[in-house]
């Protein structure tokens, strides 16, 4: 899915309302956005994408590890540009996402994990702030099966930045990992 239909959507999420953040999210499901420069069919040459994505943001995690901690965080780079649009600020000191607009964002985190060996059960959450909270129940495996979580909510901010905090159990999760590629925070304006 190209940034370009993305913020298009997003436009008329806004006019739409719920119905089309759900059918929107469906979308993201099935197709990870692209970062990629967009070229013109009329003149062939590439759009800048920070234009095309000012009202969106996406981060990459940055850690494997599971525990108790703020979740580190990363924008995606393409060309000279990153996946944090020009109406977010992302402090990658204190891994605080904040939009620059008050309104109503949808937010949408994307946890992918990977059984290494013999690992353990337990509940894994993760908090992005107040706004959302995503659980995945990991199950005692020992092999590799992959356990993937997709956590969305539709929230209205106010000038706040957000923090992600991971949470584990007491016991730990020994020998599960968070994969990198496709474990992410979105977020975008809506209304």
């Amino acid at each position: 899915m190209s940034i370009a239909f993305l913020f298009v959507s997003v436009t008329a999420v806004a006019a739409s309302g719920f119905i089309a953040v759900m059918q929107l999210w469906s979308k993201l499901e099935h197709s990870p956005p692209s970062f990629a420069p967009q070229t013109s069919e009329n003149t062939g040459d590439s759009a800048p994408p920070v234009y095309k994505m000012g009202n969106f943001a996406y981060l990459e995690a940055t850690s494997s590890e599971l525990k108790n901690y703020t979740m580190h965080w990363a924008p995606v780079t393409h060309g000279a540009g990153n996946s944090v649009g020009s109406n977010f600020l992302f402090n990658a000191d204190q891994n605080l996402l904040k939009p620059k607009t008050v309104g109503t964002y949808f937010i949408y985190v994307e946890l992918n994990l990977t059984c290494t060996f013999e690992c353990s059960a337990g509940l894994l959450s993760v908090q992005v702030g107040d706004k959302l909270t995503c659980e995945v129940k990991l199950p005692a495996v020992a092999n590799s099966m992959p356990e993937s979580r997709k956590c969305w909510t539709v929230s209205q901010i106010d000038g706040q930045g957000l923090l992600t905090q991971m949470t584990v159990p007491k016991t730990g999760l020994e020998n599960w990992k968070l994969e990198l590629s496709g474990s992410g925070l979105g977020m975008f304006l809506v209304g």
